[in-house]
């Protein structure tokens, strides 16, 4: 079977039409429309996303591992189940996303915004959220240990039951998080 081009790709998204399970591995995306479009499964490893559109995509089970995502949107995008080892996701809009139970452990986040994500039971030791905005955003049973949340913004996030063991959290603006069960072990504050 013939590797999809760029065009192949945009179009079948604007067609509607289904990339689940595709291989677009190494495939450059970056500045595209791919709004809404069904990536269920598919195999994009080191694809090139900067800046693309993929507000309420289906990315459930994707396998986004060192995919470049600086800047896209993924705004309302179904990430559960999805791998991101070694994924840059800076500057990348995840506003709404589902993101339950991802592992996104010493992944860059720098100023993503996450404002009412869904994060229970994510993983994000060691990652650099510094600037990231997660306001109203879900991190019930998340695990934060040793993360950068250098002016990061929780406002009125549910953080009960999340772990921050260790996390920096020099000047990370709580303002009416629920942190009941929390752990704030050795953080920086």
């Amino acid at each position: 079977m013939e590797a999809l081009t760029r065009e192949d790709v945009m179009k079948k998204v604007e067609k509607g039409e289904s990339l689940s399970g595709q291989n677009l591995s190494h495939a450059d995306l970056s500045y595209s429309n791919l709004k809404k479009g069904n990536f269920s499964g598919a195999n994009l490893k080191g694809a090139h996303l900067q800046n693309a559109n993929l507000e309420d995509a289906n990315l459930k089970g994707a396998d986004l591992g060192s995919a470049f995502l600086f800047g896209a949107n993924l705004r309302g995008a179904n990430l559960e189940g999805a791998l991101f080892e070694g994924t840059n996701l800076q500057d990348t809009n995840l506003e709404r996303a589902n993101l339950k139970g991802v592992d996104l452990r010493k992944l860059s986040l720098f100023g993503a915004q996450l404002d009412e994500a869904n994060l229970e039971g994510v993983l994000l030791c060691e990652a650099k959220l510094k600037r990231a905005s997660m306001v109203n955003a879900n991190l019930k049973g998340a695990d934060l240990s040793g993360a950068h949340l250098q002016r990061a913004v929780l406002k009125n996030a549910n953080c009960t039951g999340t772990i921050f063991r260790g996390a920096n959290l020099t000047n990370t603006d709580l303002t009416g998080a629920k942190t009941e069960k929390a752990d704030f072990t050795d953080c920086v504050k």
